[in-house]
């Protein structure tokens, strides 16, 4: 089978747009696409780097960030099978003027669309453009969530939401992450999650293992949330 036969049914399904693209532009896409496997841990942008083109992730999960000048990591938003991602592409959108950084959370393969086949697409395409800039203004929109969340929420409720979101992901009560984990994905610092977890399950809404928080009162948490 060749390469293409791989990546044209994920394009197909994932890119609104594909309908309405003619067979050379169809070709040209499929050409510079490719299924690339990461393990967990991997990354796939880094800051100052190339850009990355467009990604669907075809399964795993990526976590999407920035990095301050200290070194502390904000995660932005998640990416999960079939979801596609036109941010990793700021070289295809002008107005894009801040770095991401990205990493899989688990092993995932994603297909990456080259940044100069994709944007010669958009550029002749209207359907193609209206699908890009929806993609970015839906990913601005968690940007901004994620933001207000931490300038103006209260850390006890985002710890809670944070766990009652990755207990529903996962349809598990335990999430397996360490301390240093969930501090990259709540934008705080390590020694903050492990003060407050230890709260929580002073209060017996959580229960402490090692490399793992067991949710024992969902009722409880979502109380602080309210």
């Amino acid at each position: 089978m060749e390469y293409a036969d791989q990546v044209v049914p994920i394009l197909k399904s994932s890119l609104p747009f594909w309908e309405h693209l003619k067979e050379a532009e169809k070709k040209n896409l499929s050409q510079w696409s490719q299924l690339v496997h990461y393990g967990k841990g991997g990354m796939i942008r880094c800051q100052n780097c190339e850009c990355t083109g467009v990604l669907i992730i075809k399964s795993g999960s990526v976590r999407t960030f920035m990095l301050s000048e200290e070194g502390k990591e904000i995660t932005l938003y998640r990416l999960d099978q079939g979801d596609v991602c036109v941010l990793s592409a700021s070289c295809v959108l002008s107005a894009i003027t801040f770095e991401v950084q990205m990493e899989a959370v688990t092993e995932s393969e994603i297909v990456q669309i080259s940044a100069g086949a994709y944007s010669e697409v958009v550029d002749q395409n209207i359907y193609a453009e209206a699908f890009t800039y929806k993609q970015a203004t839906e990913r601005f929109s968690d940007v901004m969530w994620t933001m207000q969340q931490i300038l103006f929420m209260s850390f006890d409720k985002r710890l809670a939401i944070f766990l009652l979101d990755e207990s529903g992901k996962t349809g598990s009560d335990t999430i397996r992450m360490t301390h240093e984990q969930i501090a990259k994905y709540t934008g705080s610092a390590r020694e903050v999650v492990s003060r407050m977890l230890k709260y929580f399950s002073s209060e017996g809404l959580v229960k402490l293992s090692r490399g793992g928080v067991s949710i024992l009162d969902k009722k409880g948490l979502k109380q602080l949330i309210a």
